[in-house]
């Protein structure tokens, strides 16, 4: 049995799922007694179309320049994780969008420093390679010295040395 729903219904809660509002399936699902199946493909139906018609900069998910992510982490700096949350809502993005965007902000300076850091890490290995050389024949100096030592000790005992 096939359940129909009036497009105005599905247009407001479709509009309720995306963001700003946000609001999760599974509530909607209890509140409207709609099969959390049929909101989800309403959804996910919804996403596509959206990302279709590109909808930036008015708070779709159209890919961004780097400058205006810029001026959005600076603009969410300062704001609490409920502030934030409430930013996300009114523009229309998510808090791990601009979390990540804010991560590569902070990595952007620690680049310069890479090249420095793969220099000294080359040379960390190339001196860690030259002291496992060196024990490695330091080991087997003390194995040759200890077996003479033990070479010694038999001909001194089957020469009957009193030493022995």
């Amino acid at each position: 049995m096939s359940t129909s729903y009036s497009p105005e219904l599905k247009a407001k809660l479709i509009a309720k799922m995306l963001p700003p509002q946000s609001v999760p399936v599974l509530t909607l699902a209890r509140e409207t007694q709609i099969p959390k199946d049929t909101l989800y493909s309403w959804r996910s139906r919804a996403l596509k179309a959206r990302q279709g018609t590109q909808e930036h900069p008015s708070g779709g998910h159209a890919e961004r320049s780097s400058g205006e992510k810029f001026a959005i982490v600076l603009e969410t700096a300062s704001l609490n994780d409920a502030q934030l949350s409430a930013y996300c809502r009114r523009q229309g993005l998510y808090v791990h969008e601009i979390l990540a965007w804010r991560t590569a902000c902070e990595q952007a300076n620690a680049a310069g420093s890479a090249p420095v850091d793969r220099t000294k890490a080359r040379a960390d290995q190339q001196r860690l390679k030259a002291l496992e050389q060196e024990l490695a024949r330091k080991e087997k100096a003390l194995a040759e010295a200890a077996a003479l030592l033990v070479l010694q000790k038999k001909v001194r005992h089957l020469l009957g040395d009193a030493d022995a």
